[in-house]
């Protein structure tokens, strides 16, 4: 049965109305990693990442293990996960430059700063090259749209400066110092890593140029650690692109897709060691925690924007298509006075969901509507599932020439993806994703998927109708 959004939030109200009779207000740190892949670190069964913290926090806490972004690209992603709204309401719908649009979103920074806590945002915006302060943020350290890996140029409260060092340790270093400023005020923290993404440029058209170092930068004390590593590939970063109309199209002058055009074993090892800072600046804000006495009381989320293709379907940098390597997510809670330590959870969860968690954990309510559901009815063990179906959505744009008018509304269930490609006609896909979990025969045309389409274009038109979809939307600026 689908849980409707009202329900979800009465149970929430409830489970948090217990939670805060005698406590105090829980801080909260969300760690969002940029294009951090689900399966890249240890815990997920990672061969050689070494992740020691992020691996510790998944123990002492819940891991969802099927986790999505609601849409699989930067600016996007990062819009819903600040306001719990799917991009087709908080009109962040590509990566170009809706700096006005970010001023106006309701994120959950707001309720929070109205609520009296001390709301401390680090890292990147990046919805626009703007680097202002956003409303609802007591304070405010933001890179100009990708920001620099090394001596990054910060606004930092009005002022801009030039830091010298790494960027993750940086951003740490602002983190802790905030944290230990608000000793006995509630806090939240929101830590947006550049981490992992490459050194580029960003254009106000959503395009990118090589910055300075250029690829994938780590931390100098960790380069070359997985200099002799073997990559591992899935099945399907190793067999030929078939039955996928859109994605073997030709176009200009692109190469037919191949393991040849996927992503090069360097790229892959450079963004692993990227991680081990990811990891190290994770252990120094739990040790703070600690040492404040505010571990247990603090709401730790842990995730990531979207995935990375590492040569999937031929693919490299290209993210943005509702496969499993780029839509699905880590996603790890702490939070002993509401989750078990170590249970492993297997609903479908989406970024939308973790603003009514927040807002739910903190016993705060606001009259935004806001598309996901909170997550503590899963943490709490009061449900064992939110819902049967999520929405994954994609605005064309024109940044990858291969991506050219694969804007996309796709449904996915716990066993059934339809993708359905809506400047494309007749390139639709369908997979079983438990018989072929690599999403290599799309079921388009085939028995099997005409006995299974009517169903799951039915259920993807009720979560557009749920959600407020329009097909002529183009986003705000």
């Amino acid at each position: 049965m689908r849980l409707s959004l009202g329900i979800a939030a009465l149970a929430a109200i409830g489970s948090t109305a217990c939670l805060r009779a005698d406590v105090r207000s829980p801080n909260v740190v969300v760690i969002l990693v940029d294009d951090l892949r689900w399966d890249d670190i240890g815990i997920a069964g990672h061969p050689f990442a070494e992740t020691p913290t992020i691996d510790r926090l998944a123990r002492e806490g819940v891991r969802f293990v099927n986790a999505f972004a609601t849409t699989p690209l930067c600016s996007p992603s990062r819009a819903a996960i600040l306001t719990g709204q799917h991009v087709h309401t908080n009109g962040i719908i590509d990566n170009t430059a809706r700096d006005s649009a970010s001023h106006r979103l309701s994120t959950f920074a707001i309720p929070l700063q109205a609520a009296g806590y001390r709301t401390g945002f680090f890292g990147k915006w990046h919805m626009g090259n703007d680097d202002t302060r956003r409303p609802g943020w007591s304070h405010w350290v933001a890179m100009k749209g990708q920001g620099e890996a090394n001596d990054p140029n910060l606004n930092v409260d009005g002022e801009r400066k030039v830091v010298p060092g790494y960027v993750t340790d940086v951003l740490t270093d602002y983190v802790v110092a905030f944290m230990q400023r608000s000793r006995g005020t509630p806090f939240l923290v929101f830590l947006a890593h550049k981490a992992l993404h490459p050194n580029v440029e960003q254009r106000d058209d959503g395009s990118v140029a090589p910055g300075q170092g250029g690829g994938f930068v780590p931390a100098p004390r960790h380069r070359g650690r997985y200099a002799n590593a073997v990559v591992p590939r899935r099945i399907n970063a190793t067999v030929p692109v078939t039955r996928k109309p859109a994605l073997l199209r030709r176009i200009d002058t692109l190469p037919p897709l191949a393991p040849s055009t996927g992503t090069p074993d360097k790229d892959v090892r450079d963004r692993l060691e990227m991680l081990l800072g990811v990891d190290e600046s994770l252990a120094r804000i739990e040790q703070t925690l600690r040492e404040m006495g505010e571990l247990d009381n603090t709401l730790i989320i842990f995730t990531s924007d979207h995935g990375y293709f590492y040569g999937e379907h031929g693919l490299n940098e290209e993210r943005r298509l509702a496969y499993e390597e780029t839509a699905r997510i880590p996603l790890l809670i702490r939070f002993p006075r509401l989750a078990q330590a170590g249970d492993t959870l297997g609903p479908l969860v989406q970024t939308i969901d973790l603003a009514p968690t927040i807002l739910s954990i903190a016993g705060l309510q606001d009259t935004v509507r806001r598309h996901g559901l909170s997550l503590v009815p899963l943490l709490d063990r009061s449900a064992t599932t939110l819902r049967q179906s999520i929405l994954l959505e994609y605005y064309s744009d024109r940044v990858f020439p291969r991506m050219l008018n694969m804007g996309y509304q796709a449904v996915r269930t716990e066993r059934h993806k339809y993708i359905h490609y809506v400047d494309l006609k007749g390139m639709d896909e369908l997979y079983d994703l438990h018989a072929d979990p690599f999403e290599l025969n799309n079921l388009i045309g085939t028995e099997e998927g005409t006995r299974l389409l009517p169903a799951l274009q039915a259920e993807l038109a009720t979560l557009q109708r749920e959600t407020g979809y329009r097909a002529d939307f183009r986003g705000y600026r």
